[in-house]
């Protein structure tokens, strides 16, 4: 009997949705959703499946990347990463309001960059696809409201056409070519196309993202027919396990075959904590994945995602550790790093002021959909403690700097120092449901030019501490209730992330407050 050594599910924790792998000779590369952050798109480099290293950012350019005014939930849906004949192909869908780009493509022939500029295609939908046919041709796979008119708020057909390389441009005629396993399933999208043994295979997902997300497949002889769906539809879901199941939402997967044979699914699920609450938002999962008188199986003989996985049968990889404290020694951001919207770049620097990282307060704030000055990375866990140093010297009592909690503009909370008078102020800031309340202020008995700021969390109770010498810290709040920092409540798409904040709250300001480290573990 074969023994395998079990790793950790998921591959990639924390919010790192709508998984796109792609394998080139022996080295494997996966791609995200990122939504409104900026930069857009990791993608990563692996060679055994189980360990990931961050190599770049895809849309790293304001050129390539256009979220302003777009709320946490929109922004970047869907990539799927693609390769052909020495190019990688990056192909999603901009959401924003007012974008001119829509459904676009970036080219690359080194994944770590650079990426082209966009390629917009014009075409309608989202979640589009690329697949590359045994006689070169490429096409386009994507979803749209159904052609002859839908019956209901996703009602979506999936649909092909064939895209011109040398145009970026979709020719010819678009064929339907499935509307899901299940009459009347709504939302079937995050379609992938794959050829094996003559048969083409349409891989999707359906009934939306939540709870009753669900893994479909069909099948055809050609890409202009409309396709078969397999009789065991669906071939992976969790919701027949209930909500009490710690691992929730599975869905939009892709797949890819190894050097040595075998097969391997990535796709998205939450971990729930504390009740059904999934605050570090949809995860990366490996599933093993294998196929059987013309269908795949999924995980056989269990038919689930599970919390460990074996591991492939492929050379170790290894992996590069993020340092768990970010000190700001050098003149760029860790690639894990993130703003949210476009950064205003005149409102950071690392080199005014070395092993700093400054933020100048902005007008805009975190609770708006404007440009606050923000810089954060993902929660990847639900206990953990992050801590900050900062060095700030308001001049007025509207500005505030420190430490912020967010998974939404609705939805967040913000640990702030400030002033009263001639004494330094602290304040825990509520924002739910787009309403922000001080709910916690502590004055204290001078004023302090520099604060440690400290947050823990254990399963779903939150602490805010501080320290005036980073030895005694005292606590501002604690107890305090992190379940607003789900999907659950705050709906949307994304996880939490944790990050480093400066405001004027709506008057300019030439004030900055400068961040020592950053220590996330």
């Amino acid at each position: 009997m074969s023994t395998y050594a079990m790793n950790t599910n998921p591959v990639l924790p924390g919010f790192y949705p709508d998984p796109s792998i792609c394998r080139v000779e022996d080295d494997y590369y996966l791609v995200t959703s990122t939504f409104a952050y900026f930069p857009g798109v990791p993608i990563f480099h692996s060679k055994d499946l189980i360990h990931w290293n961050q190599i770049g950012n895809i849309l790293s350019r304001k050129e390539q990347l256009f979220l302003d005014g777009a709320e946490t939930s929109e922004g970047i849906f869907a990539p799927t990463l693609r390769y052909h004949n020495g190019t990688f192909y990056m192909i999603t869908t901009n959401v924003t309001p007012n974008n001119k780009h829509g459904n676009f493509i970036v080219t690359a022939t080194d994944p770590a960059g650079p990426w082209s500029d966009p390629y917009p295609l014009g075409s309608s939908g989202i979640d589009p696809s690329l697949f590359f046919d045994d006689d070169g041709k490429c096409y386009y796979c994507g979803t749209q409201e159904r052609r002859e008119g839908s019956r209901y708020f996703g009602d979506n057909e999936i649909y092909i056409q064939e895209l011109d390389l040398r145009t970026m441009q979709l020719v010819g005629e678009s064929y339907p070519a499935w509307h899901g396993a299940l009459r009347g399933v709504e939302w079937p999208e995050g379609p992938h196309i794959y050829k094996k043994d003559g048969w083409y295979y349409l891989l999707i997902s359906e009934a939306g993202t939540a709870h009753n997300h669900a893994v479909s497949i069909a099948r055809s002889k050609s890409l202009k027919e409309p396709f078969e769906g397999h009789k065991g539809n669906p071939i992976l879901t969790h919701r027949h396990l209930g909500y009490d199941y710690p691992i929730v939402n599975v869905g939009h997967p892709d797949i890819v075959e190894t050097q040595n044979g075998e097969w391997w699914m990535v796709c998205l699920a939450s971990r729930t904590r504390g009740g059904y609450y999934r605050n570090l938002g949809r995860e990366t999962y490996l599933v093993p994945f294998t196929w059987e008188n013309g269908w795949p199986v999924v995980n056989p003989g269990k038919g689930i995602v599970e919390s460990t996985v074996k591991t492939p049968d492929l050379p170790h990889g290894g992996v590069d550790v993020v340092p768990p404290r970010e000190d700001f020694d050098f003149t760029e951001l860790p690639m894990n790093f993130m703003y949210i919207r476009n950064p205003r770049e005149e409102n950071y620097s690392l080199t005014a002021r070395p092993g700093y990282l400054q933020l100048k307060l902005d007008p805009d704030t975190i609770s708006s959909q404007g440009r606050p000055s923000f810089v954060c990375r993902r929660q990847l866990s639900f206990d953990f403690m992050t801590k900050t140093a900062v060095s700030f010297e308001p001049k007025a009592e509207n500005e505030k700097a420190g430490l912020v909690l967010y998974q939404s503009q609705s939805y967040n909370y913000q640990f702030l120092i400030g002033k009263k008078g001639d004494t330094t102020s602290l304040s825990l800031v509520r924002t739910e449901k787009d309403e922000e309340e001080t709910i916690v202020m502590a004055i204290l008995d001078d004023f302090y030019p520099e604060i440690i700021l400290r947050i823990s969390q254990e399963e779903q109770d939150l602490t805010f501490s501080y320290s005036t010498d980073d030895k005694i810290f005292r606590t501002l709040a604690d107890h305090v209730n992190a379940r607003i920092l789900s999907t659950d409540v705050a709906g949307g798409f994304v996880g939490t992330t944790i990050g480093v904040y400066a405001t004027s709250n709506g008057v300019k300001s030439d004030t900055t407050a400068d961040f020592d480290y950053f220590l996330y573990k």
